[in-house]
């Protein structure tokens, strides 16, 4: 029999909340985390908004003799891997060389050390060669982000970073899910970090017409997904993590359980390097697959946590992709996007749309999109506008779609 993967930890830093607790009060009630960016003065940029969280302190989590020579993703993700241990009852100071050995680490990233190295190349090029960090070149690498948090907590098993774009998180956590079902470990710290908010990645999108221009002076009405007036995303950062395990071993320690990761799927439309095809096939059969590994039907389904960039392609695309995976179910299941309220956190998105689905099932509440004023007539299903909705959740679907023509799909099972 095919072991049963189960969800027993959360930990949060999010622009609408720092700490699952806050998370869960602002996504109910769909308090926007959308702000003027404050890092660096954004006046002269076609962008001055993100879901960018300035209250985080770094200092909490990384030596501050120590920062100069980190991205800031990996406070980011030590911060909310603190929480997800604890909440799952796990003392890694008090473990064993063997039950160190039986943890891995996979976290998802899209930007990752990307505002690490962009820093290191101003400070070198404006001749402050002196302030380079010595660990430039390794601590600028995706790969890094993984060492420094299994380094922080002992644990010896896989360490891995998964960068597919978008889809990068909720790839860490099929890949785990696949990992812990071969009985390679029994236990996982998995999810997603970004913090990609700096002048040259907003240059970079602004070249592609992804971000949004048009709410500089009212970042809280700035991401909209499937409205008719979306004109592009807004970035943002922060880290979603979870511990996942085996479930009889979850059940052995007494754990508690938030929920089973009961199927993944991942496909490729080998299409385009940033567009979506608008046949919406791929995306759709990536939902399948994940159905499929469930045991699940359409008619089984009670919430989708939709990506929802708020571009006009992607909305479009999605929801034509939604319609081909699910039939006419589809349009009767409440959906909502997270991205509405906290903007696109990139390869970390697949990891927030998770915690929120998390606590939709725990809480019987869906979470609205907000800044739904004017639905798009071709984006039709149900968003779930505010005030949100409350409704009973056993099985919900988490999707995502990313460059590269990448789209992946979790489905959750709540337990009783």
């Amino acid at each position: 029999m095919i072991p049963r993967v189960v969800i027993t930890g959360l930990g949060v830093v999010s622009p609408n909340g720092i700490g699952k607790e806050a998370f869960c009060r602002s996504l109910l009630v769909g308090k926007s985390g959308v702000k003027r960016i404050s890092r660096f003065d954004p006046t002269d940029l076609p962008v001055h908004i993100a879901g960018e969280i300035p209250e985080f302190d770094e200092s909490g989590w990384v030596d501050p003799r120590e920062r100069k020579h980190v991205s800031r993703v990996v406070p980011l993700a030590i911060a909310a891997s603190t929480e997800a241990l604890n909440d799952a009852g796990l003392d890694p100071a008090a473990m064993s060389l063997e039950e160190q050995r039986q943890i891995g680490v996979i976290l998802g990233s899209g930007g990752g050390a990307q505002e690490f190295s962009e820093e290191q190349y101003r400070l070198w090029h404006s001749g402050h060669v002196k302030q380079v960090s010595l660990f430039c070149i390794p601590s600028g690498t995706m790969g890094t982000i993984s060492s420094e948090v299994s380094m922080r907590f002992g644990f010896r098993g896989y360490s891995h970073v998964v960068t597919t774009s978008c889809t990068s998180s909720t790839d860490a956590i099929g890949y785990a899910l696949q990992h812990i079902q071969a009985e390679m470990l029994p236990m996982f710290l998995v999810g997603g970090v970004d913090s990609a908010i700096t002048p040259g990645i907003i240059k970079g999108y602004s070249l592609l017409r992804a971000l949004t221009t048009s709410w500089n002076d009212a970042p809280e009405r700035a991401s909209r997904p499937f409205s008719a007036d979306r004109d592009g995303f807004v970035l943002a950062e922060g880290s979603w993590m979870f511990v996942v395990e085996e479930y009889e071993h979850a059940v052995a320690r007494g754990a508690r359980i938030y929920g089973e990761i009961a199927g993944y799927g991942c496909t490729c439309e080998a299409f385009h390097r940033v567009r979506l095809s608008e046949s919406a096939e791929e995306p759709a059969r990536a939902i399948t697959l994940a159905l499929q590994e469930a045991g699940l039907t359409p008619e089984d389904i009670q919430y989708v946590n939709l990506h929802g960039t708020s571009t006009e392609l992607n909305d479009r695309v999605e929801t034509r992709a939604l319609k081909l995976a699910l039939g006419e179910r589809a349009r009767s299941i409440p959906m909502s996007g997270l991205k509405s309220q906290i903007g696109h956190a990139q390869g970390a998105c697949g990891a927030a749309g998770i915690a929120a689905t998390l606590v939709a099932m725990e809480h019987g509440r869906i979470p609205p999109t907000i800044n739904l004023e004017v639905p798009d007539p071709e984006c039709d299903l149900d968003y779930v506008p505010e005030p949100g909705r409350t409704a009973r959740i056993e099985h919900a679907i988490c999707n995502c779609v990313g460059f590269g023509s990448k789209n992946s799909a979790l489905v959750l099972r709540k337990i009783a």
